[in-house]
């Protein structure tokens, strides 16, 4: 207490006041950081411009650390060593260790930690108050307390049951409680009146905050464990198939939870750069929800998708003859045609075969086959995952087309190559009324001359629903490892 009082004393009269010219450097840090920030997402909405958007970032959040270290505000820089060093390690460790398959829960275990640090600093707010606030000031700053953990709490939860379901550790399968929907209203009113009472019970009859506050406490620990319980909830009733856009979600939340938290803190950078991920991750949700034919609303309520990999029973799913092919053949058919087009999906990730494709996708090129990728909104298990890793690859950026600009040229295609994808080259989307997936824009493949499909089995994708695709007349199905029948059909060019 002794630091924070010495680094807030006022200078004598005549002499400049350091803590007020210190945070008058602090405050300029943090706008250009904010600067930088905007700056990054605008630069990651393009593939051509995502590096420089990441530098941007990079630098906005460095220069925003080093700002709040040597700020006026911060005396104990011991405490904060201890805090930040293994911290920076472990990140460290984790950046260079995990690979682009396991990105998505990563991305889901990052949202988990700023849920947690909304929460904690929730509370920290809440146990030591600012002191001389008003009373409308002190129920403005309850407010904010209360709000900020229980999004914090929800995207805490949320997050870490959608990072176990993205690597595996549990099912996919949306978990269908009988009347779940009425289980997650009572909890919201709970939370609600809770929130009433705490702010009531908070702040006393003289507009004081209450420090250390029994009841208070226990109101906010009775609403962080119900929204806790809440997040869980919600995001195991979400089925497979829409993980992506839960990723999305929680992403947003989390910018949320930080903007919460910057409120609390009265720090402007946090405000600005919660905000700026909330909205931005609330929009990039509602364009994925569109890319599923799915509302927002449904996709929260849950109940669509089963475990990845799911084998369709005898007449539950579309039933007929396959077609094998081998890597030579298909290599044949590649480089007597015309134009071929590419669909990555979640297998070629799992596979690691961006790189062997790359080097087909060269070999075809230079032997004049014009060759192009097509990348469905919700390919793999994050937003741009399948744009990341051909870009790791060295794919070129002009020749990667989304699934509008390339649907309409797919019947005029000669060879269309399917790698690890399932659910987005779903015919049934289109033609099967009665499809869990039914109406979901998809990749019109089957249109094109001849598609070849790379799997490793017949089992389903994430939605776990059977696809026609594999039993059409022009389809032909290559079993496998991608990254070996990639690797096959490379040495079928060079023999």
């Amino acid at each position: 207490m002794l630091d924070i009082v010495i680094g807030t004393v006022a200078a004598p009269a005549g002499q400049p006041d350091a803590h007020t010219d210190g945070s008058s450097l602090v405050t300029i840090a943090y706008l250009v950081a904010g600067v930088l920030f905007i700056l990054s997402l605008a630069g990651l909405s393009k593939q051509e411009t995502a590096s420089r958007g990441t530098w941007y970032g990079i630098i906005g959040m460095g220069l925003a650390l080093v700002a709040a270290i040597l700020g006026p505000d911060v005396t104990l820089y011991g405490w904060l060593a201890i805090a930040i060093i293994p911290a920076a390690l472990i990140g460290g460790v984790l950046a260079i260790r995990v690979q682009m398959t396991e990105m998505p829960q990563l991305v889901a275990l990052l949202h988990s930690f700023v849920g947690a640090a909304a929460v904690l600093v929730g509370f920290a707010s809440f146990l030591d108050p600012h002191a001389g606030m008003t009373t409308s000031e002190a129920i403005v700053h309850e407010i904010e307390v209360y709000i900020g953990v229980c999004v914090g709490a929800i995207t805490l939860t949320g997050s870490i049951v959608a990072g176990l379901k993205l690597h595996g550790s549990i099912s996919g399968k949306p978990l269908m409680i009988p009347a779940r929907h009425l289980l997650n209203l009572a909890a919201v009113i709970v939370t609600v009146l809770l929130g009433v009472w705490f702010v009531d019970t908070a702040v006393d009859v003289a507009g004081n905050v209450i420090v250390m506050d029994t009841l208070g406490v226990l109101l906010l620990v009775t609403a962080t464990v119900i929204t806790g319980l809440l997040g869980i909830h919600m995001v195991m009733a979400i089925g497979g198939a829409d993980m992506p856009v839960v990723v999305s979600m929680l992403n947003s939340y989390s910018g949320w939870a930080a903007a919460a938290a910057g409120f609390m803190l009265g720090n402007d950078l946090l405000i600005i750069t919660g905000a700026l991920v909330g909205s931005s991750g609330a929009i990039l949700s509602l364009i994925m929800c569109r890319g599923m034919n799915r509302s927002f609303v449904s996709v929260i309520l849950g109940g669509f998708g089963a475990a990845e990999g799911t084998t369709v029973s005898l007449g539950d799913g579309p039933e007929g003859e396959i077609i094998e092919i081998s890597a030579e053949d298909t290599v044949d058919y590649m480089q007597a045609a015309k134009s071929v087009v590419i669909v990555p999906g979640y297998g070629m990730a799992v596979a690691q075969a961006q790189h062997a494709l790359a080097d087909l996708t060269k070999q075809l090129r230079s032997d004049g086959v014009d060759v192009r990728f097509a990348i469905h909104p919700v390919a793999g298990r994050l937003p741009g995952h399948m744009n990341v890793l051909l870009a790791e690859a060295g794919i070129p950026y002009d020749i990667v087309l989304e699934m509008d600009e390339i649907n309409a040229d797919l019947p005029d295609t000669d060879v269309v190559l399917v790698i690890g994808a399932n659910d987005i080259v779903n015919p049934g989307a289109e033609n099967d009324p009665s499809s869990p997936i039914a109406g979901m824009p998809v990749l019109q493949v089957w249109k094109s001359q001849l598609v070849v499909v790379m799997k490793r089995g017949m089992a389903t994708g994430y939605a776990g629903v059977g696809n026609p695709l594999f039993f059409n007349d022009n389809t032909r199905m290559l079993f496998g490892d991608a990254k070996k029948s990639v690797d096959g059909m490379l040495g079928a060019i060079g023999d």
